[in-house]
């Protein structure tokens, strides 16, 4: 309703919503507004003039023109509507599909799409009259077939555009079907090209119709503005005003229609909020612990090092965990850039996996969440959580898994979460498809959720779009949508990386109280070994693909014995 009122507000979608609705109630109502059937015919009354009950008087057979306007526009926005149906159910759900998925299906349907696209729509038109008959509706459905690329290579690019946004990997690792992926945050950035293209076919629709009715290809025996323009044409000397009224009704319908998409675009891509009454200022929330700054907890670490650890681990021994990862590879067309990874993570503990960029902590994570790109794959190994084995596992059952036994804290939080929603909308989604809530009962789990990572005014912030909230709240909201569903296991990648020290240390406060309280197991993917002296329990390194040393923190970061984890740790002491 909101979208509609900022339509009306618009002055020119207001006009031309007025005179598009003036124009189909009139078609629609054209028995009651013209009572004199549209094929009556008197031949004294040829080219007469307006008279009573016949307001714009005849056509050159006698024929009352304000009835065949009516009735004709019941044929010509029929048909431009059934070619417009058959465009969009062939040309939107195929550009859908093919630009979410690709491969094969992709490849099929651009080059039907080319092939389409190559031929001459006219010439198409007028086999088509010959083979099918020249009813006008037969016509629409071939035009319809033949407009449908048009949709088809618009909703294609900007889904293929779209797939691969963080927002989408998002909602992917919360557990959303692809369905819900594709009605929820893929449609609302098609929608408004969508409508603009509509705009644009009816207009196409409508005047190819018309032409060929004008050029009397078209069937001849029911009245469309077409015919009436072809019949006006022939006697164009004798009664020139009989030009008006057909060119006038498709004049004002195509611009009404291209206006009133232009304004309704408009308004779904406003997104500002509705004004609302001043809330009362929130009560100051409590300061957060102290945290050291991560330079200077990664250069004490050696302090800690005789502190006792919270599970001892011995590296390469086989045990039953959370997570248990056994010579993992992960390989791409023509290189492999996981090597042989063994990795465990037990409830109750958090495992930091550090390494520079590019050695391959992130891939190791996004093959443990099933997440890789299409064309990465697990080439070998084990990878179980809570004992299940997830690899080659199908897919509906490793989305079943995500959310509510594995969820995931992305880095980037600003880029994963869909500008288009509001950040209650977009919490409360995944909560209502996998726990079965009701919209009231989400919307209240969310604002708990918001409270409890420690955001001062749950009730704005659930109201407000992405670009109205900070960064650290934006991570803050990540690791609330992460533990909405009461995961497990939590993969944490980077997430202090775009934050200021100062809000880094809160965020990882944050991170460590909930999992002292939910018996959380952590795996934290970070590059950062102060986060890890101030956070882990565990510490795997990697180099290039590879585990290069294990243990605790403590041993890890004050006794290093491979020459890699030696060179990281002297160059976070030599930058503090």
């Amino acid at each position: 309703m909101s979208t509609f009122v900022r339509t009306l507000r618009h002055p020119l979608g207001l006009v031309s919503a007025l005179v598009l609705a003036a124009i189909l109630l009139a078609v629609l109502f054209a028995p009651a507004l013209s009572p004199q059937p549209p094929d009556a015919s008197s031949l004294r009354d040829a080219f007469a003039g307006p008279s009573a009950g016949h307001p714009l008087g005849f056509d050159s057979a006698g024929r009352d023109i304000l009835a065949r306007l009516l009735h004709g526009g019941r044929n010509t926005l029929g048909g431009a509507a059934l070619a417009l149906a058959v465009a969009l159910a062939l040309g939107v759900p195929t550009g859908l599909l093919a630009g979410y998925y690709g491969g094969w299906f992709d490849s099929a349907a651009s080059w039907t799409v080319n092939l389409i696209m190559a031929l001459p729509a006219m010439v198409v038109l007028l086999a088509s009259r010959a083979i099918l008959g020249s009813t006008v509706w037969v016509l629409m459905v071939v035009l319809g077939f033949l407009v449908a690329p048009a949709f088809f290579r618009l909703v294609r690019g900007i889904v293929a555009g779209v797939r691969n946004e963080l927002y989408v990997d998002a909602a992917r690792v919360s557990g959303l079907s692809d369905t819900r992926i594709v009605a929820r945050h893929i449609l609302v950035v098609v929608r408004a090209p969508i409508i603009i293209q509509i705009a644009l076919v009816s207009g196409i629709a409508i005047g190819l119709q018309a032409g060929l009715e004008f050029l009397g290809i078209g069937s001849g025996d029911v009245p469309t503005w077409g015919a009436m323009l072809n019949e006006a044409f022939k006697n164009i000397q004798r009664a020139p005003l009989l030009l008006l009224w057909p060119g006038l009704a498709l004049g004002l319908t195509s611009g009404a229609l291209v206006l009133l998409a232009a304004a309704l675009r408009d308004a779904l891509e406003d997104r500002r909020p509705a004004p609302a009454a001043p809330a009362p200022a929130p009560a100051p929330a409590p300061a957060p612990a102290p945290a050291p700054a991560p330079a200077a907890a990664a250069a004490s670490a050696s302090a800690s090092a005789s502190a006792p650890a919270v599970v001892a681990a011995i590296p390469g021994e086989p045990r039953e965990g959370l997570l248990s990862v056994r010579d993992l590879a992960v390989a791409y067309p023509g290189r492999e850039v996981v090597h042989g990874v063994d990795l465990d993570v037990r409830a109750g503990e958090i495992v930091g996996l550090v390494g520079e960029s590019g050695s391959g902590k992130t891939q190791t994570a996004f093959a443990i969440l099933g997440i890789l790109p299409e064309t990465g794959r697990v080439a070998r190994g084990s990878i179980t959580i809570e004992g299940t084995e997830i690899v080659g596992l199908p897919e509906r059952r490793h989305r079943a898994l995500r959310g509510t036994v594995v969820a995931y804290v992305p880095q980037e939080p600003m880029s994963n979460l869909d500008p288009a929603f509001t950040i209650g909308s977009q919490l409360a989604g995944p909560i209502r498809h996998k726990l079965g809530l009701s919209r009231a009962e989400a919307r209240a789990r969310v604002l708990e959720l918001l409270a409890q990572v420690e955001i001062a005014d749950p009730e704005r912030a659930f109201r407000s779009y992405p670009h109205e909230i900070s960064g650290g709240m934006a991570q803050r909201v990540l690791i609330a949508g992460a533990m909405s569903c009461d995961p497990k296991l939590l993969i944490a990648d980077e997430p202090t990386t775009a934050l200021d020290v100062r809000v880094q240390a809160e965020v990882l406060g944050l991170l460590r109280r909930l999992q002292r309280e939910r018996e959380l197991g952590v795996l934290l993917v970070t590059h950062n070994l102060g986060v890890v002296a101030d956070l882990c329990d565990r510490v795997a390194v990697m180099r290039e693909g590879r585990i290069v040393e294990t243990g605790t923190a403590g041993q890890v970061l004050s006794a290093p014995e491979d020459p890699y984890t030696r060179k990281l740790l002297d160059a976070v002491l030599e930058v503090s």
